[in-house]
């Protein structure tokens, strides 16, 4: 590593029956990586069957996992962004042309709490892989960057991530950046660069031992395969005769998704009509290879045309409609409509009840931030079983709680559970990117006072490797994305990035085209801004009637007893008269309660009474006391809440008083000033004389 770190990489102890199998060591954490891969393909497929699961075992950290079962079950959503950070590093790596089903488990066996595991389990999945027989253009890796009080660190322990305005996953080959996922406290483009630059200098190195390890173990020839059977005078032929047919299609500009997909399928079906009922041609073949045509020919129209699918210029934003306080009943709700993709997302506000628990083998707390992105068939036009949220259901969800969770309020100032949940309505292209737009309109329509509006915005790549043209887009459409070489989502406001996440399908991407990508984002990111500025421009003042209120007040350690009381007395008092819920926490720092009611009067109310509890009486102040008792030398009044002072005989009024009969009546309120505390009792000496004119 580059700061002196040792990372280990043995094989050849555990898992020999797998295809390839190594532990990976730093500090104290261990991952057990394996690969297996079929030798043949299932017949009639076209792709690359790959799976690629991340999982934690709890025993790793020494603990039993939670729950009923007490065993590891499904994976967590954690276990899940982590597989798909290593599956989407590892995809583009195959050959193209393999389709054996295909299995990538890494397990952590062991945990050291100041070692990050998902920095390390790309390079792990590399190093299986490269001592195995399995055809890989590897090898790749991961590190994690990050950027610490000015400087940029290397796979950062956990304490010094905590202290990070930004931190990237990268993952990458000896000379291509492959993947990028991460978040800032609104970051420069400058510092993203300088961050993948340095990240990719670290990757070159693991990559290198990757490769010693591989010739190492003897295993630099790999298998043998045919997982694919070609008709090469059927390809010439459809090329010839339909590129140009396609070219045409791509070219009209047609707006309209569902028009587009049609003409396309209109080429293929008409090829097939013309041709005789005893035909011998594969079919399969007819639409892999017309597939393969289209793909080219948008990928021409567009490097040439310089002008994109749905005919918008390349740096160009489709019509964008927002629409907040569209739900009478929730919290908070927006619609943002960007092209054909549209996204309807509620903010719900709940108390420190509501808080998700977070059991995991490495950390155990609670989440008081969830944003959930549904993505139904239906939005794209298709009938799909609902099934609970899936894998890119999961990571787009991360996507867009990573990019809002930057400007959100806390502590003291954010009493409040927030659950953002973004069901996409219609789907082309950017979906997440809308979900980042509707969850900032809904918080502000919320009355949540983030920091700054979030926008997001897809661009895609296009290039042509023979010639080095090039197209950069902005705002992608879904078949730009399925035809493109570039993925690159970035959210910000208008001081900086909040979150990235980017895929590249094509070797040979330039820093100079990334910087691009880049500028070209932020234009767009600020004019979706200016789009949303015309739906609302700030928080709302005020919550809305239906919404809880919610308070937090800090207060020392030592007066959470004061604020509980005996046996719960006092809290639990506090909460009858008022009406609103109250919780106390300890931390570190001191008590923090949280009020929580369904009205101003109860919050009020509540708050008064943990005030006057917590509040330090002072010799000279005059209060509003109840008398709680009367005896022959004096009364005793609740000046504050759970405090009582003595109200002397002769304290009450200037004139002398033989007896306390009739003066005063208990439950009267009377004004009182402190008078004196007892330095060795601690209490309390009221006075009601001195507030009266003397006689």
């Amino acid at each position: 590593m580059p700061d002196g770190k040792q990372i280990t990489i043995e094989t050849g102890k555990l898992a020999k029956q797998a295809d390839g199998a190594v532990v990976l060591r730093s500090g104290n954490m261990m991952l057990l990586a394996t690969v297996v891969a079929s030798q043949n393909a299932k017949e009639g497929t076209d792709f690359l069957p790959l799976s690629v699961d991340y999982q934690e075992k709890f025993a790793s950290a020494g603990r039993i996992p939670g729950g009923f079962l007490r065993r590891e079950s499904k994976l967590s959503d954690y276990e899940v962004l982590v597989s798909r950070l290593v599956d989407r590093a590892l995809r583009p790596t195959f050959p193209s042309d393999f389709h054996a089903d295909t299995q990538v488990a890494i397990t952590m066996i062991s945990a050291d709490l100041e070692v990050q595991p998902d920095s390390f389990a790309g390079l792990a999945a590399a190093a299986a892989l490269a001592v195995s027989d399995i055809p890989f253009n590897g090898p790749i890796s991961e590190v994690r960057v990050a950027k610490i009080n000015g400087q940029f660190v290397v796979n950062p322990t956990t304490t010094e991530l905590s202290n990070a305005d930004l931190e990237l996953l990268v993952a990458a080959n000896m000379n291509d950046i492959l993947m990028v996922e991460g978040e800032g406290n609104e970051v420069s483009e400058d510092d993203m660069l300088e961050a993948l630059r340095i990240a990719h200098d670290a990757i070159k190195i693991q990559c290198a031992v990757v490769k010693e390890l591989e010739a190492a173990v003897g295993k630099t020839e790999k298998r043998t395969y045919s997982h694919e059977t070609h008709d090469e005078a059927l390809r010439e032929e459809l090329w010839a005769k339909y590129f140009d047919s396609y070219y045409e299609v791509a070219k009209e500009g047609n707006p309209s998704k569902t028009a587009r997909k049609e003409a396309f399928g209109a080429i293929v079906k008409g090829y097939i009509e013309t041709l005789p009922e005893d035909h011998s041609v594969n079919l399969s073949l007819v639409k892999w290879y017309m597939h393969d045509i289209e793909k080219e020919a948008v990928r021409q129209m567009v490097l040439k045309e310089r002008h994109r699918l749905d005919s918008r210029k390349l740096d160009e934003i489709r019509a964008i409609y927002c629409e907040v306080d569209y739900l009478p009943s929730p919290h908070g709700s927006a619609v943002f409509t960007r092209g054909e993709t549209q996204s309807l997302t509620t903010v719900t506000l709940g108390t420190r009840l509501d808080e998700q628990i977070v059991d995991s083998a490495m950390v155990q707390g609670h989440n008081k931030f969830m944003l959930h992105y549904n993505f139904p068939g239906f939005s794209t036009g298709e009938v799909k079983p609902n099934r609970g949220p899936g894998r890119r259901e999961i990571g787009h969800g991360n996507l867009a709680m990573r990019s809002l969770k930057k400007v959100l309020p806390t502590g003291e100032d954010n009493p409040y559970t927030i659950r953002i949940v973004s069901d996409i309505l219609e789907s082309n292209g950017s979906s997440s990117m809308a979900t980042v737009c509707a969850g900032t309109l809904a918080l502000m329509d919320a009355g949540i006072k983030i920091k700054a509006p979030v926008s997001g915005i897809a661009m895609g790549l296009i290039s042509d490797p023979k010639t080095g043209a090039y197209a950069v887009l902005s705002d992608i459409l879904g078949d730009e994305d399925h035809l493109g070489d570039m993925d690159f989502k970035v959210t910000g406001t208008v001081n900086g990035i909040t979150a990235c996440q980017m895929d590249i399908k094509v070797d040979g991407l330039s820093y100079e085209v990334l910087a691009e990508a880049l500028a070209q984002a932020k234009q767009g990111r600020l004019h979706i801004l200016g789009k949303m500025a015309e739906a609302i421009t700030n928080p709302r003042a005020d919550f809305k009637p239906q919404t809880p209120r919610a308070t937090v007040i800090k207060i020392q350690k030592e007066q959470i007893g004061s604020v509980i009381g005996p046996g719960g007395k006092i809290v639990q008092d506090i909460q009858k008269q008022s009406g609103a819920t109250v919780s106390i926490e300890e931390r570190e720092d001191g008590g923090y309660v949280s009020i929580y009611s369904a009205n101003k009067t109860a919050m009020d109310t509540a708050v008064r009474m943990v005030k006057g509890i917590v509040a330090i009486p002072e010799v000279g102040e005059t209060y509003e006391g109840v008398v709680k008792s009367i005896m022959p030398f004096g009364a005793f009044v609740e000046f504050m809440p759970g405090k009582d002072g003595l109200l002397h005989i002769s304290e009450v009024k200037w004139e002398r008083l033989e007896s306390m009969d009739g003066v005063l009546q208990i439950g009267e309120v009377v004004k009182v000033q402190l008078v004196e505390v007892d330095k060795k009792t601690g209490k309390f000496r009221l006075s009601r004389k001195v507030l009266i004119p003397k006689p």
